[in-house]
């Protein structure tokens, strides 16, 4: 009789028409609890760590699958970078015996969290680990690392961030003989933070030293360090026969005495970053261009002339990136005769940000013979370029993936942005960055301005970045690329810039912070 019971219910609830299917029956199907395990995981790893916390404290499950060791293999612990702050040394030593383990791969650790303990632990419970920053940027003393026995011995990147005072040799001597694996050594300085004032420069990490253990490099970065010059450019040029790229911006002392030797050691050389140095034009024709393997070079903002621009432009026979923005020399007769030489015929990459001396005619002439060949474009910065040579040459920028347009500067023309979106978006298909510096009362739009916005979004389908400043535009264009879900593309200058960086080959290995 229970079972006939049971199967009457079960037929009554079948004939129930869906009208008057129970709500709460529908709820309990299609409820996150049905979901497996593994595809919370999945859907765990698409947030942030400050989430998954944050998801721990719903419930016993979502407390395991949130500490899932898959959802910590890249993990930093800098507040002001992740959110994530560790109280104590003791719970980080627990989170590394429990939570990261074998999964670890990255870390970031802050000035109070680098002790020898913690390093001994990472490098016991930590074998896979391979990435690792340690920030001594705020530091005012160092913890004792007398005792430091152990540290992580398959890392292959190492960023450390420099403090502006504190001699960092008797934690470097106690390392070197675990790093020499490296290949991607970032050294991080204190530019951004020094004031107009002089102020006593102290070399706080001997960097003679530091190129002796580390043999294998093949990236390295200095990046904004005050000390640095050329002649610790000439010492890890005498070690690293693997060195590919380096990068010093913002080096200032950096004046290129040395590049000569560089560029006869380092024969795989490719990549040279050299934005802000102190470059001197004699240095920089000596090097022997002809005989290098570059094909990256960054010299923003430094005084080249215009006889060293084109002696170095027209001997570099397979230039493929260049980053001249911001230099008084680089001016017509510098574009004539590299076009003139032809080694811009494998050129992707071009910024010619702020260089006032170039012409409307110039450029134009430079972009109708290579136009067609560019990824990237940065012609910013100067008030007399304006979106009527953009239009004229949108359609030979058929392969663009970035371009960089305006100025900050308050103008005496009007920029018609509707006609300048329509213009990219159907000449441009592969762009995937975009940024307008214009002022925002400089651009001018009609209220049929949604249907060039249309047309960008739909027909740039991989634009990844849209760069404006703050305005009404700004407002129009974000809303207009929210209301398709595409909730990340339109961003604000203020947080934001485009940069023709992200078309380096080695750009993933470049990147810090």
């Amino acid at each position: 009789m229970d079972s006939w019971g049971i199967l009457n219910v079960d037929t009554a609830a079948a004939a129930i028409s869906r009208d008057d299917t129970s709500t709460s029956f529908r709820r309990k199907v299609l409820t996150i609890e049905k979901l497996p395990d593994k595809v919370l995981l999945n859907i765990f790893s698409y947030l942030s760590h400050r989430a998954i916390c944050r998801m721990a404290t719903v419930c016993k499950r979502w407390r395991m699958v949130a500490y899932d060791t898959k959802l910590w293999t890249h993990v930093s612990l800098r507040p002001e970078i992740s959110g994530l702050h560790v109280g104590s040394l003791e719970s980080l030593l627990a989170l590394i015996s429990i939570r990261f383990g074998p999964s670890l791969r990255y870390i970031e650790l802050p000035i109070e969290l680098i002790t020898h303990t913690v390093l001994h632990e990472l490098a016991s419970k930590c074998p896979n680990l391979t990435h690792m920053l340690l920030d001594f940027s705020t530091a005012m003393q160092l913890h004792d690392f007398s005792e430091m026995q152990a540290f992580p011995t398959k890392l292959r990147y190492l960023c450390i961030c420099l403090s502006e005072v504190i001699f960092m040799e008797g934690f470097m001597r106690k390392i070197y003989n675990f790093i020499n694996g490296l290949e991607i050594l970032h050294l991080i300085g204190t530019y951004e933070k020094v004031e107009e004032e002089e102020e006593e420069i102290y070399e706080v990490i001997n960097v003679h030293k530091l190129k002796s253990a580390t043999p294998n490099l093949r990236v390295i970065n200095l990046y904004g360090i005050n000390f640095v010059d050329d002649s610790h450019i000439d010492a890890f040029s005498s070690n690293c026969i693997q060195l590919e790229c380096l990068a010093v911006n913002y080096c200032n002392k950096v004046t290129g005495s040395t590049m000569k030797t560089l560029f006869q050691r380092s024969r795989r050389l490719t990549c040279l970053l050299m934005n802000g140095c102190s470059l001197q034009s004699e240095y920089v024709m000596q090097v022997e261009w002809e005989k290098s393997s570059i094909q990256e070079l960054d010299v923003t903002a430094t005084d080249l002339s215009s006889e060293c621009l084109i002696d170095m432009l027209t001997r570099i026979p397979n230039l493929r990136f260049l980053s001249a923005g911001q230099i008084n020399g680089f001016n017509d007769s510098v574009l004539k005769a590299w076009i003139e030489a032809g080694t811009a015929r494998n050129l992707v990459a071009l910024d010619v940000d702020a260089s006032d001396n170039l012409t409307d005619e110039a450029l134009h002439r430079f972009l109708s013979r290579h136009g067609s060949q560019l990824w990237g474009l940065v012609m910013s910065g100067m008030p007399h370029i304006t979106d009527q040579l953009w239009q004229s040459v949108l359609q030979l920028l058929t392969n663009a993936k970035i371009l960089i347009m305006g100025t900050q500067e308050r103008l005496g023309v009007n920029i018609h942005v509707d006609q300048l979106m329509d213009g990219i978006a159907n000449s441009c298909p592969n762009l995937e960055r975009l940024e307008l510096r214009w002022d925002p009362e400089n651009l001018r739009f009609s209220d049929k301005s949604q249907k060039a916005i249309d047309i960008l979004r739909v027909k740039c389908l991989k634009l990844k970045c849209l760069v404006l400043s703050d305005g009404r535009y700004y407002e129009i264009v974000k809303a207009n690329f929210e209301r398709a879900d595409r909730t990340t593309v339109v961003r604000t200058s203020t947080n934001c810039r485009v940069s023709n960086y992200y078309l380096l080959s080695n750009y993933k290995d470049l990147i810090f912070n």
